[in-house]
């Protein structure tokens, strides 16, 4: 018996190696729960405001339920109490403003498709039958072109698009079924009535219990875009200044530098929806004006511009041809010094966004003209590592002009005859096989890159320009930002405000010494 018992086990095991496949299976069954249950407290604990939204769902389902489970409401609605269930599942969004937007449509597309069916009721009331069969089809027809032809229209479309579709049903379903049913005017009243309901149901629970703004979210995350572009900046610099190897490191599509500037670039289109919505909520002001968010959406477009150095400046981490550790150190300390002060304006820019202050830039803009001068003048410095790399290093900076021509063509030369004798040695030898050939192409597109004589500063030349250009392009943001102050009406900067300016400043040029003194340190102990 015990012997049986073995040879079944073993051939379990047999079984399981020859087929794990159950045993994956089990595994993954295991550990669902627990994934789940993850995936739920993650949703919750990044925006605990979803949690509260669902409640308020719940809550609003409940009352409107009361329409069929309470005998005298349910007398005096009848089977239309249905309405007002589907109203507060399409009409109850996750902000104020989405919530009036649809609220709103909803109930104005309704009126006005039972008030143009009753009118359409009474014109072919005192016709014969086969007449109104003949009026309601062309009035069906007439209404639903003009209604489909208004929803092409781009200020409709983003507007009142939904308010469009629930009229054209509504007066559809209103109109076709009085040629059959009965009294059905009646119950297109009764409907009415039960929408509104629904609506007033969606409006209470969005604007009185804990709201949730449109015009906040977008004003928060106009703020957090500049603060994460800040951050992508000071990675990229880090990334290319602190590496341990000649050759930078990759960086993954997950990292925190892929990440800042991403939510940048991907925010066009959640920046003009809640625009939109921002616009339907009530805010009372000090200034009788209509808020400016369309400002807010042309400052994403402006920062969204901004962002694409960003992203140029990370693809000079993970390009193929890399410049030098030498080289990357030469212009250390200004490059990094340009990326703070740029970071530190984008900090600036999201603390006034932030707190509704005017932007004032004027300690910061003068910290910026002298870092870009100092990068400036290191590039000056050094005019023969930019003219050719290789022969810069052999030719002092006492000799003329023909003189380094003199010895930087011949050498120019000489790489010119090593390819097109290398390339002559590699036709004689061509494989047969034109995989193989497929596979050397690179090697002979790489031999020739590094024959350059500007090679080695190319890269470093492409990463200098576009920290210029992103001062440039700075520029129009903070004039943007600036617009966005004026026409928003924020407050003066006080004298705590410029304080706290400068203590942040001073905080972060603190940051900054002690951070490149210790690097400075590392890099002498290596060496």
């Amino acid at each position: 018996m015990p012997k049986a018992m073995k040879v079944d086990q073993l051939s379990q095991k047999e079984e399981t190696r020859i087929n794990p496949q159950p045993n994956i299976l089990m595994k993954k069954a295991r550990t669902l729960p627990v994934y789940v249950c993850r995936n739920i407290w993650k949703v919750g604990k990044d925006d605990p405001r979803r949690v509260i939204h669902a409640l308020k769902v719940g809550v609003a389902l409940t009352l409107v339920s009361f329409l069929y489970l309470l005998e005298p409401l349910f007398e005096g609605v009848g089977q239309n109490a249905m309405w007002a269930v589907i109203t507060v599942v399409v009409v109850l969004e996750f902000t104020a403003g989405a919530t009036l937007c649809k609220g709103l449509n909803r109930g104005f597309g309704t009126l006005c498709a039972v008030s143009l069916a009753f009118f359409i009721e009474f014109m072919a009331e005192e016709t014969g039958r086969v007449y109104r069969a003949v009026f309601i089809g062309a009035t069906v027809f007439l209404v639903g072109f003009m209604s489909t032809y208004l929803r092409f229209f781009p200020f409709i479309k983003k507007n009142y698009d939904y308010g469009v579709v629930i009229f054209l049903l509504t007066f559809n379903l209103i109109t076709v079924s009085s040629f059959r049913v009965q009294n059905v005017l009646h119950m297109a009243q009764e409907r009415l009535y039960t929408i509104a309901i629904g609506c007033g149901i969606c409006l209470l629970m969005s604007l009185l219990i804990f709201p949730n703004w449109s015009g906040e979210d977008l004003h928060r995350s106009t703020a957090r875009k500049f603060e994460a572009l800040a951050k992508s900046i000071e990675g990229c610099i880090d990334e290319y200044f602190h590496d341990k190897d000649d050759k930078v490191s990759e960086n993954k599509l997950d990292g925190p530098i892929y990440k800042g500037y991403r939510a940048v670039l991907d925010s066009k289109f959640s920046d003009e929806t809640l625009a939109s919505f921002a616009s339907w909520e009530p805010r009372p002001t000090r200034h009788c004006h209509k808020y400016p968010w369309q400002q807010y959406v042309k400052l994403g477009t402006v920062l969204r511009h901004f962002g694409y150095t960003a992203v140029a400046l990370h693809g000079c981490l993970q390009s193929e041809i890399q410049a030098p550790k030498s080289v990357r150190l030469l212009f250390r300390d200004p490059c990094m010094r340009v990326a703070s002060e740029v970071s530190k304006v984008l900090v600036e820019l999201a603390y006034s966004i932030s707190n509704r202050r005017l932007f004032s830039h004027d300690a910061l803009s003068d910290h910026l003209h002298e870092a870009l001068q100092d990068l400036n003048s290191a590039i000056k410095s050094h005019p023969r590592l930019f003219l050719g790399s290789k022969n810069g290093r052999k030719v002092t900076e006492t000799k003329h002009e023909k003189a380094s021509s003199a010895v930087a063509l011949p050498s120019l030369k000489t790489d010119t005859s090593v390819m097109l004798q290398w390339k002559s040695n590699r036709i004689a030898d061509q494989p047969k096989n034109s995989s193989e050939q497929k596979q050397l192409r690179p090697t002979l597109s790489k031999l020739a890159i590094t024959t350059l004589e500007f090679s080695e500063a190319l890269p470093f030349a492409a990463f200098a320009s576009l920290l210029v250009e992103m001062v440039a392009r700075l520029e129009l943001v903070i004039e943007e930002v600036e617009e966005l102050g004026r026409a928003a009406y924020f407050r003066e900067p006080t004298a705590s405000d410029e304080l706290t300016i400068k203590v942040k400043i001073d905080n972060m040029r603190h940051n900054e010494n002690s951070h490149d003194l210790h690097a400075h340190e590392v890099h002498r102990i290596v060496d």
